[in-house]
């Protein structure tokens, strides 16, 4: 028998989808929190097979940058912390059924603006497979069913963290459907995702600027954006220099792959000698390599000349770009111009530039005197999160389960009718 086309094969999935959802929408939160437990109780006795499979995708990967390799790779240790992950969206109050608010009117209509699921999710994401465990999780845990398309780099360990999933969801009594995956790592299955529109309700990308743009272009669904992370560190003159070697050296190179790394440093003029210096010779004593502008390349013949492109660039790598900028106001509009809206972070120990910084930066996070490796849904006490989102519409900043949904009003009467 002829294996069906492609077109056909994404339609019988999106039925599939819509009939998971139509189920999950009618749950309770026990039964979700059961299911994502489950979930996690399966990622843990899969185990093995998902290790042998990552191994495999290693295998195949040897020409990925050090970055991508760092994201695609899963260790014993990784698997257990995206389990746990999974514990603590299991652990979530229920995101549905919450009553944002609730007023009457004078003609005695009760009125309730409550949350409900999403419906079907498409996301999009590339050579990161804890994605997988953690989009399946969170859409349960908010009621909605999951189409996932994962980078082909990730294939073979996404494949395997689904059946996990999937078995989960069996033990719990739950749909398996309601979180499936596009079954070929073909380009073209992205393209018919896009224009489901009768059965997606959202699609979420979740990777480079070329899939995001082509994903914006194309699409005939929603679509909540992840954006790269072109995040910066402004070393602001009344920064105290402990603090700004401790957090720039995390910032930078904590984990260089993620999208809340350092990409840009910025340091006040005054702060050259004093503060400046330091920081760069930590960073180039830990192996970063650093682009800086000619103020800054005359502390350390290390340094490199920066470019009109370094401003604008996510690296992903250890490498760093880094400019001379005179107070509060230039380093606000020079991260607006070039960052990505994605994170930001100012070092100082004086208040009123900080709220001057935390005001004028519009980025999805801005952070006084903390790392910005904490744009993580996890640290903000979401859970594992779909992504970042760097637009201003339905959600911005991690996306949790709570963000997951959308409302509905509940208006209730007593035969009440309209006058006129």
């Amino acid at each position: 028998m002829d294996q069906p086309d492609l077109a056909t094969q994404m339609a019988e999935l999106g039925a599939r989808a819509t009939a998971a959802a139509a189920v999950l929408a009618q749950t309770s939160g026990a039964q979700r929190a059961a299911a994502v437990s489950a979930m996690a109780a399966a990622l843990r006795a899969a185990a093995p097979a998902i290790l042998t499979a990552n191994d495999a995708d290693m295998a195949r990967a040897a020409d990925l940058s050090s970055a991508l390799r760092d994201r695609l790779k899963l260790t014993p240790e990784r698997l257990e912390g995206v389990a746990k992950g999974l514990d603590e969206i299991a652990a979530l109050p229920d995101p549905l059924g919450t009553v944002l608010e609730e007023w009457q009117q004078p003609n005695g209509l009760q009125f309730q603006k409550v949350r409900v699921p999403l419906g079907v999710i498409g996301i999009i994401y590339e050579s990161r497979p804890n994605v997988t465990a953690d989009a399946g999780a969170l859409c349960v845990k908010s009621g909605n069913a999951v189409i996932l398309r994962g980078g082909s780099d990730s294939f073979a360990s996404s494949g395997a963290i689904l059946t996990a999933l999937r078995a989960g969801l069996k033990q719990a009594g739950l749909p398996e459907d309601a979180v499936q995956a596009v079954p070929t790592p073909d380009r073209a299955a992205v393209g018919v995702l896009l224009t489901m529109t009768e059965t997606l309700d959202v699609v979420i990308p979740r990777g480079g600027k070329s899939l995001i743009a082509r994903v914006a272009a194309e699409s005939r669904v929603p679509v909540l954006k992840h954006l790269d992370g072109n995040c910066h560190t402004y070393i602001h003159a009344a920064a105290d220099l402990e603090k700004a070697r401790k957090l720039v050296l995390n910032a930078k190179l904590r984990r260089t792959g993620v999208c809340g790394a350092t990409e840009s440093l910025l340091f006040d003029a005054e702060t050259v000698p004093t503060l400046a210096a330091p920081v760069l010779k930590d960073l180039l004593d830990a192996g970063c390599e650093v682009r800086g502008d000619a103020a800054l390349q005359a502390l350390d013949a290390r340094i490199l000349p920066a470019t009109e492109e370094d401003w604008g660039t996510e690296y992903l790598e250890a490498i760093v770009s880094a400019k001379v900028v005179h107070g509060v106001g230039e380093a606000v509009a020079h991260i607006n111009r070039y960052g990505s809206h994605h994170t930001e972070a100012i070092v100082t120990e004086d208040a009123a530039a900080a709220e001057t910084f935390l005001n004028g930066i519009d980025s999805a996070i801005v952070l006084h005197n903390a790392s910005t490796q904490f744009a993580d849904g996890g640290e903000f006490g979401f859970g594992a999160e779909i992504g970042i989102s760097t637009g201003k519409l339905h959600v911005r900043g991690p996306v949790g389960a709570q963000h997951l949904t959308s409302i509905k009003y509940l208006v209730r009467g007593n035969g009440t009718v309209r006058a006129g």
